[in-house]
């Protein structure tokens, strides 16, 4: 079953996210208070804690969630496999997949703190269809597949 491990914020783009007890999102513009919010397709950042593994098994041990400044780590579903437009059911909200993946113009601070970002390649963007609170351990569903 698929699962939300931790849900993560941050006040400036680019940086890594800290992670919170909870969140409420808002439909069409993300989590309140996250410097990613807005009237745009990247509102939400999703990536797994299986991605996340895949740059501690190359001997970063120090990753933790948020480190890779997503909004949203998941457990249980291979997030990057997803098709644009595919609808997810996130505790009380409903997200729509708006984009996998990214192009890394430069470098980030996440890169040069870590030594790799694996967010261009494994993670995706939503945005946000229904509103409502996301807590840690809420349940993620694919509702309508692309």
């Amino acid at each position: 079953m698929a699962k939300v491990v931790a849900i993560n914020v941050s006040k400036k783009k680019g940086q890594v996210k800290d992670s919170v007890e909870k969140a409420v999102f808002i439909e069409n513009y993300g989590i309140e208070g996250d410097a990613h919010a807005g009237d745009w397709h990247r509102q939400v950042s999703l990536l797994a804690t299986e991605s996340a593994d895949k740059i501690r098994a190359q001997g970063l041990t120090e990753i933790r969630d948020g480190i890779f400044a997503e909004n949203i780590t998941t457990e249980g579903i291979q997030l990057y496999d997803l098709k644009v437009g595919t609808r997810l059911k996130i505790g009380e909200t409903i997200h729509e997949v708006t984009q996998i993946g990214k192009e890394c113009h430069d470098r980030c601070n996440i890169y040069h703190t870590v030594g790799d970002c694996v967010m261009p390649r494994e993670g995706i963007f939503t945005k946000i269809i229904k509103g409502g609170t996301v807590v840690p351990g809420d349940s993620i569903e694919i509702i309508e597949e692309k």
